[in-house]
């Protein structure tokens, strides 16, 4: 029972459902309620549907790839950050522009599926914890299921973001966007340090 309440507290973690809530916002900001409802939704899927791609063969890719978390860590920080900057810089459309979007399938997958929930750091928590050499079929089929479980409270954390922005307005999210924008920087940033400086002390 702890180990598995330890588990699901390290993929909350990782997946950090709160910290979607301003990537979720700002990428869908020019959008209504029915198909931000439908973006947070199919986003969530989407999001679980890669981490069980690598629950499932993720480790065999990684070890024939030699691929480390360390590069998967400044990869997704370099990302996270470039989206940060369009938080912080971009310019919001028009009304007339905002009321006639409707292709809302590529920000479903970029940036709110991946790397926002199926983040890097959640790829490789999700391949370390379903490690075969380590963890039973068992083991394995219980941490799919937690991960389903915390995908389904982003969702949820998701969803509930809409009322935020119903009440505040589109000034008050534009206010929170730049400074979620600022600490989402400096989450990349740090995630980009973290990387490197694992890296080198892995090769010293």
């Amino acid at each position: 029972m702890v180990e598995t309440l330890t588990s699901i507290f390290f993929i909350f973690a990782v997946i950090d459902p709160i910290g979607s809530i301003p990537v979720y916002l700002e990428a869908t900001k020019e959008f209504d309620n029915v198909h931000k409802k439908k973006i947070a939704v199919r986003a969530s899927v989407i999001a679980f549907l890669i981490l069980l791609f690598f629950i499932v063969i993720g480790q065999l890719i990684l070890e024939g790839m030699k691929v480390s978390l360390d590069a998967f860590q400044v990869s997704g920080g370099v990302i996270l950050f470039l989206f940060a900057l369009t938080m912080i810089f971009g310019d919001g459309k028009p009304q007339q522009e905002k009321n006639i979007i409707t292709d809302y399938k590529h920000v479903t997958i970029f940036p709110i599926a991946i790397p926002s929930i199926a983040s890097p750091g959640a790829i490789m928590a999700v391949v370390l914890l379903t490690d075969n050499h380590i963890y039973n079929l068992q083991q394995q089929t219980i941490t799919t299921v937690l991960v389903l479980v915390v995908i389904a409270l982003t969702c949820l954390i998701l969803l509930a973001a809409n009322k935020l922005q119903k009440s505040i307005g589109d000034y008050g999210i534009t206010v929170i966007s730049k400074i979620m924008g600022l600490i989402l920087a400096s989450y990349a940033v740090q995630s980009i340090l973290s990387g490197i400086s694992d890296y080198f002390n892995m090769v010293h």
